[in-house]
């Protein structure tokens, strides 16, 4: 009866993994975003200009 055992923390594990690296991501786009702002409010800025390929002109990039 080891095996349900074994099988069932391993599931356990992979979840557990699989959660700590979506956290992880979501702290880094989280941290990314506030550093902007603060380097944005810093200089004075009202936002970072992304070139669009389609249309050929420049807009304010979406968070």
């Amino acid at each position: 009866m080891v095996v349900p055992q074994l099988i069932f923390f391993a599931v356990v594990g992979v979840a557990a993994y699989v959660g700590y690296r979506a956290f992880v991501r979501e702290a880094e786009r989280v941290t990314a975003k506030i550093r902007r702002h603060e380097h944005q409010a810093r200089t004075g800025t009202s936002g970072t200009l992304v070139y669009d390929p389609k249309t050929g002109e420049y807009r304010l990039a979406k968070d």
